[in-house]
């Protein structure tokens, strides 16, 4: 079964009176489990195609499905609704809260989610264990290192069970020693049935993945691999 579908999506930005595309004509299906590696050159549309499919941004034109779900005729409060359920993103950036602790971070999707506070312990204390963290746990995100705060970025957007994990260049702020230990982090998602969908550089790390989609001037290359 698909999770998604994208049809005839197209994405643009008006310069004065011209239209500068980012995205032209995407085609794209990911089905439910699959690890999905997005390559390009810079300027080729894979972080635009990254946030249309997590819904921060919308395309200009065409139809996004997610599980049969018109993303493109819902409201913005109901992509919000869906994301916060479905999707978890891992950026580069890390784009943790610097005046929160690590606890506080990976607790802050359920917040938003109204989980009570029991099942928020039960889960954030799952979430320390498992990326082996307990003892950051009332650490600022400036007291950690690059791989940490990647690790907190990971937990965070685990931590609603999403059914989709958005990655945008995971890796590129960290030694290939912490870069191969997330990658293995994602492979082991995937092999639990998380779908992944990552944006890279690396030809190492788009390895990962079953599939690879190629991006070169916002369109696609119909040679996936």
């Amino acid at each position: 079964m698909n999770l998604i579908q994208l049809n005839n999506i197209f994405h643009w930005v008006n310069t004065g009176s011209k239209r500068v595309f980012i995205l032209k004509d995407i085609n794209l299906e990911i089905k439910d489990g699959e690890f999905v590696s997005i390559m390009g050159p810079s300027g080729s549309g894979k972080s635009t195609l990254l946030h249309i499919l997590g819904t921060l941004e919308q395309a200009s034109e065409g139809e996004y499905f997610f599980e049969g779900e018109a993303i493109h005729q819902m409201k913005e409060k109901q992509r919000a609704a869906l994301m916060k359920k479905n999707i978890g993103f891992v950026f580069q950036a890390y784009h943790l809260i610097d005046d929160l602790t690590v606890y506080e971070n990976i607790e802050t999707p359920l917040l938003y989610l109204d989980v009570p506070s029991s099942e928020r312990k039960a889960r954030v204390a799952d979430m320390l264990d498992r990326f082996q963290i307990v003892g950051k746990k009332d650490l600022f995100p400036a007291q950690l290192s690059g791989g940490q705060q990647q690790l907190v970025g990971i937990a965070r957007a685990l931590i609603a069970n999403p059914r989709l994990i958005l990655a945008d260049e995971p890796t590129g702020n960290l030694s290939s020693k912490q870069g191969e230990e997330i990658m293995k982090i994602f492979s082991e998602l995937n092999k639990e049935g998380v779908t992944v969908i990552q944006v890279t550089h690396s030809e190492k790390n788009a390895e990962y993945g079953s599939r690879i989609i190629n991006l070169l001037d916002g369109q696609t290359n119909l040679q996936e691999s």
